[in-house]
């Protein structure tokens, strides 16, 4: 296997290769060129990220600055919404499904290093990845760690350090991260009804 194959199999592998060399540089100009952008660019940030990534899907959206190795092992669902100063460290796989949104400087971090600092420090690496699924919301500076794997429908609060797999329907908080409760119908019925009196109010006027 080559050091990419071995990268993407979350074997042990070293990052000084030609070819994952390449592709880390190509990461690196399409990050410089989106973070240069100006909001008068927006039909040229989609397509730097569509060149970026390894797919996104419809409506997706990032404000800069954005960081990452390489891109092209993260794939993203439609309606992506990421606020400012994410870093994706993707050498795993990093797969987000549909209708998810990142409050600012949340990071996904597959990489890993061997606890042994002889085998550390002759530049041995890991990666596992992260796989985060439909409709959840990370506040910021959470911290989703290798190998998690975050359910459908939750949300992590802000500042949480995620260290393994989080279920559906739960929210999620702290350092490491726990369930703190499940959501449930009173939350449906509270957000509906806030909703339902925002459009009372805003077709009133």
């Amino acid at each position: 296997m080559t050091n990419k194959e071995r990268m993407l199999s979350s074997k042990l592998y070293v990052a000084n290769d030609p070819e994952l060399r390449k592709d880390f540089k190509h990461s690196r100009i399409l990050t410089r060129l989106f973070n240069n952008t100006t909001e008068e660019q927006m039909d040229y940030r989609k397509e730097l990220l569509g060149k970026l990534f390894g797919s996104v899907g419809d409506h997706g959206y990032m404000e800069p600055p954005f960081h990452t190795d390489y891109g092209i092992n993260t794939t993203i669902g439609k309606n992506f919404y990421a606020n400012y100063d994410c870093i994706f460290i993707d050498v795993g796989r990093i797969t987000i499904g549909d209708n998810v949104m990142f409050g600012p400087r949340v990071g996904l971090y597959t990489a890993g290093h061997p606890i042994d600092p002889t085998v550390r420090i002759e530049g041995y690496e890991y990666g596992y990845p992260i796989t985060i699924g439909d409709n959840v919301w990370i506040g910021g500076n959470a911290v989703i760690n290798p190998g998690v794997t975050i359910g459908n429908n939750v949300v992590i609060g802000s500042g949480s350090i995620v260290t393994h797999d989080i279920p559906d329907n739960v929210v999620a908080v702290g350092n490491p991260c726990h369930v703190l409760r499940e959501i449930n119908d009173d939350d449906k019925q509270k957000w509906e009804s806030q909703k339902q009196a925002y459009i009372a109010e805003m077709t009133s006027n």
